[in-house]
């Protein structure tokens, strides 16, 4: 196993996100040691094994997550930012079941996420010579989704609203992945420049996000479905600005993944070498214009292949060891050391899960034999007790809308494009297209 003579493997590694070289992670465990202490400080991982271990037996998130995604104008602890895997569990409970599959497939849930979902098509046909930069508008669709499973009736209309689209592109900016390392490993530094900076412009002292989700968080009467009705319950210990701070949390969380990789996927079905897959996707709503989602294996095979080539978090998701260690396959693990694993890496290392995995192939998911082995490592989602809670709200949005678009359009490129503009940008959250931009045609079908 390779060592390196100082005890900031992490740093090695984060600054290779900062630059964009970091590699592709390799079929084994690869630990990172300290020469002078001997414990690995960062071991990433693709085994099945691994992953089953990762998410039933890591005791916590490492200091990484310690300031929640985005800092209100008074700091407090939200479920994202909490470290300790009791208490993350606590606040879990608190809420994991506003956006349990049963709720979001509810009347009221599901008709918000549908009538967003026309909003959308309605603004791309509108477009001049019917075309949109989607890489926007699903951005701002999916702040409305998310926002109204927060907030129902107080939800945000970015679709239709500059204001409202302003509030969200402030959210969804916040991807300044160098500033957030540097913050983590040099905070003196961090508040210097912080301070030389806000000499020349005066900060926000309250973000647009801020007024929103603090105004909301003091109404009353928000639908029995949402997270603010259940975080107002009468045995909450929460104040105005936790349930801001948590919601504000997950709006940042559902608004760049959500959006990214329906806009990646749109694209890559905008392609002549996939436009094969939008006459299918046609094939089956037409075929059953009433079915439920369970009912439609081209929908869910278009779909997961569009999270295993674009997943939503393609970042490591670092996690401590628990006391006493683990040994995982013949590797020892010493407790306090941090363990990671990568969806990208999980998605494209496995070829003999996904052979070709660097091949979009929707067919795959629709293959009996083996057909376990590739939902196990379908990491999209990340797993276990620290998984993505909005996993189910995210893929109704994502369900809806590739219905309500592919059943009545065909989308194509703009001559403008170019593949380089959408090549995958890390950022904080999630990997955007480089270009901020996607600018497809939407050619609709008759019959």
């Amino acid at each position: 196993m390779p060592t390196v003579p100082c005890t900031f493997t992490s740093f090695i590694r984060d600054m290779a996100q900062w630059s964009g070289s970091h590699p592709m992670r390799s079929p084994s465990l690869r630990l990172m040691l300290s020469k002078k202490f001997m414990v690995p400080v960062v071991a990433d991982m693709t085994r099945p094994s691994f992953m089953t271990s990762f998410k039933s037996t890591a005791s916590g998130k490492n200091s990484h997550y310690r300031n929640g995604m985005l800092a209100l104008t008074v700091p407090c602890r939200t479920m994202f930012s909490t470290l300790v895997k009791g208490d993350h569990a606590k606040r879990r409970r608190m809420i994991g079941d506003r956006y349990a599959n049963s709720n979001v497939m509810k009347q009221a849930p599901l008709a918000g996420i549908q009538e967003r979902s026309k909003r959308f098509v309605e603004r791309c046909v509108d477009s001049p010579d019917k075309t949109a930069d989607v890489f926007r508008a699903l951005h701002a669709y999916a702040c409305d989704c998310v926002t109204h499973q927060l907030f129902h009736p107080y939800g945000s209309n970015c679709l239709q609203n500059k204001d409202d689209e302003e509030m969200m592109h402030q959210v969804a900016a916040d991807d300044s992945l160098q500033n957030r390392l540097v913050q983590y490993y040099s905070p003196i530094l961090h508040r210097l420049g912080s301070s030389i900076l806000t000499s020349f412009a005066k900060p926000r002292l309250i973000p647009l996000a801020d007024n929103f989700v603090i105004e909301n968080a003091k109404e009353n009467g928000a639908a029995d479905f949402t997270v603010l009705n259940r975080l107002k319950e009468k045995d909450s210990v929460l104040d105005t600005i936790d349930m801001a701070a948590e919601c504000l949390d997950h709006m940042a969380a559902g608004i760049d993944t959500t959006g990214d990789v329906l806009c990646f996927l749109m694209w890559e079905l905008s392609q002549p070498r996939s436009t094969k897959y939008q006459r299918l996707l046609r094939e089956e709503f037409r075929s059953k214009p009433d079915a439920h989602f369970d009912e439609l294996p081209m929908l869910d095979a278009v779909l997961n292949e569009g999270l295993r080539c674009f997943p939503a978090i393609p970042m490591s998701l670092p996690r401590y060891v628990p006391h006493g260690g683990r040994v995982i396959d013949g590797f020892s693990l010493p407790e306090k050391s941090v363990v990671s694993c990568q969806a990208l890496s999980v998605h494209r290392i496995n070829d003999h899960v996904f052979p070709e995995p660097d091949k979009f192939y929707p067919e795959r998911w629709l293959e009996a034999e083996g057909d376990a082995d590739r939902r196990r490592h379908q990491w999209a989602f990340s797993s276990g007790g620290r998984g993505c809670i909005g996993k189910h709200l995210a893929m109704a949005e994502m369900k809806t809308l590739l219905r309500d678009v592919y059943s009545r359009y065909e989308t194509e490129p703009d001559e403008s494009m170019k593949s380089e503009s959408m090549a995958m940008d890390d950022q904080l959250i999630s990997s955007r297209p480089l270009g901020k931009r996607c600018l497809l045609k939407f050619v609709p079908v008759k019959g």
